[in-house]
């Protein structure tokens, strides 16, 4: 028999689309094979590790690379020059061509819209960031996230060889992996903030505040009070930080804080046996008439009468 190519194949059997041919496979079949494949150079290329100018188009598939050595990657109006670990990642909607340029390795998954239609998160592929047109997704990678690449592109070709009846939503996981941290670095690479930098970065410091809670023991300590504090954590001027957040809330970053610190101590008086000095102490209180000040101040309650009240009102 003759050796044929996928595309070949496809071309006998219906009308030479891989699509049409997927529509001839049972369902439960068709939900897993043809969508995803991992592979490394050697595999399909093995010439290519030194050869000056292979080609190798995008064609009908998503693609992830991991890169060595030198090349090029070229886009209708545009070159990027590659000479350290490079992740880069490719649609069929954007035609582009990687040229190697010496020496080198290259790792590379390849799938289908319909693998991962949609995310986990409900986003259809082409609405995630990293595979829209616009803008060239090709990232220079650090050691220890090229090290990290690595060990995905490992855990994935191990398991595509696997007999492990839900292999396919592993290599999901592992693809979803690659496209978030895709997703990460083009953060970092964004050299000015998004239309939506003010409500990131609120939902970052709410995010902050949200991590502290609940407080499990009475040796669980805030960490966090101030808003320089959190400011400091998410590397933003505390002015910056209280403009955004006011503009974003209407209320101040103090007084976000001052209400979840409220809602909290409210939840330990009323659902634990914690003495008012300990509560006081693990909401980050010098001392415990300072506590009781803000509570009332807060609430129109001294913490003592707010228990009391609350007791009261859960036995009648």
């Amino acid at each position: 028999m003759n050796a044929t190519s996928l595309e070949d194949l496809c071309h006998s059997l219906s009308t030479g689309s891989a699509t049409a041919l997927r529509a001839l496979l049972p369902s439960e079949i068709r939900a897993e094979v043809g969508h995803f494949n991992v592979f490394e150079l050697d595999d399909v290329a093995p010439t290519a590790r030194s050869a000056p100018a292979a080609s190798f188009p995008c064609r009908t598939y998503y693609k992830i690379s991991l890169l060595t050595g030198n090349s090029r990657a070229e886009y209708p109006d545009e070159a990027v020059d590659i000479s350290r670990p490079t992740l880069l990642f490719s649609t069929p909607k954007t035609p582009s061509f990687w040229l190697p340029q010496g020496p080198q390795t290259a790792r590379f998954c390849v799938f289908t819209a319909e693998f991962l239609q949609p995310t986990r998160s409900g986003v259809m592929l082409d609405e995630l960031p990293i595979f829209k047109s616009e803008g060239y997704p090709v990232f220079a990678l650090s050691d220890k996230v090229h090290t990290r690449v690595q060990t995905i592109f490992d855990q994935m070709k191990a398991e595509i060889a696997s007999d492990y009846a839900y292999k396919y939503d592993l290599l999901r996981t592992y693809a979803l992996e690659l496209i978030h941290l895709g997703q990460k670095l083009q953060v970092a690479k964004t050299p000015h903030p998004s239309p939506g930098a003010s409500a990131r970065l609120t939902a970052l410091f709410v995010e902050l505040l949200e991590r502290q809670f609940p407080l499990k023991t009475p040796h669980q300590h805030l960490r966090l009070r101030s808003a320089k504090e959190y400011a400091d954590q998410l590397s933003v001027h505390v002015n910056y930080l209280n403009k955004v957040v006011k503009e974003t809330t209407g209320l101040t970053t103090t007084e976000l804080i001052a209400g979840r610190i409220v809602q909290e101590a409210k939840a330990l008086l009323t659902q634990t046996d914690w003495t008012i000095a300990e509560l006081s102490d693990s909401l980050g209180f010098a001392d415990v008439a300072h506590f009781a000040k803000f509570f009332k101040r807060e609430t129109a309650f001294a913490p003592g009468a707010f228990r009391s009240q609350s007791h009261s009102l859960n036995y009648t």
